[in-house]
């Protein structure tokens, strides 16, 4: 529940870009370190904030290569989903299926661990919020999050 884990209210207003990376039939999730201010000890897609004067798509791209080493063409992105689970949080999310490079934990002072799993078996983790399960289900059997757009 992304709503009840936010940052307080005087906090401004913040833009994440998120993937659901796919291979095969599993995805990629990444378990935030418990000492993260934000989110702690939690399993989350990968991905970050978008900064000033920067595109959600190109957040995407910019936050794969620092997190996970991997390279992604914007063109070749996938389905978008934009989440606004309050009115201080828009979460834009792609599905990504096509990348270069391997896939590394770069960062693991935010990811501790990451790890792909099936669709069922991201219904048993501990998520910021359940509508995960059902985005990776999509992502995995249709490449479709029913593409939505506040942009």
């Amino acid at each position: 529940m992304w709503a009840l884990l936010q940052p307080p209210p005087t906090l401004p207003r913040h833009e994440i870009a998120a993937a659901i990376l796919v291979d095969g039939d599993r995805v990629l999730m990444c378990h935030r370190h418990p000492d993260r201010r934000w989110y702690p000890d939690i399993w989350d897609l990968p991905g970050g904030h978008v900064e000033e004067g920067e595109t959600p798509q190109g957040a995407l791209v910019r936050e794969l290569q620092e997190e996970l080493g991997i390279s992604v063409d914007p063109a070749t992105v996938g389905s978008r989903r934009t989440l606004t689970p309050d009115a201080r949080l828009t979460i834009h999310v792609w599905v990504v299926r096509a990348w270069s490079g391997v896939v590394t934990n770069r960062a693991p002072t935010e990811h501790d661990v990451i790890g792909w799993f099936l669709p069922a078996e991201v219904a048993g983790l501990d998520l910021p919020d359940r509508v995960l399960v059902d985005l990776c289900r999509r992502a995995v059997s249709s490449n479709q999050l029913d593409e939505q757009s506040d942009a």
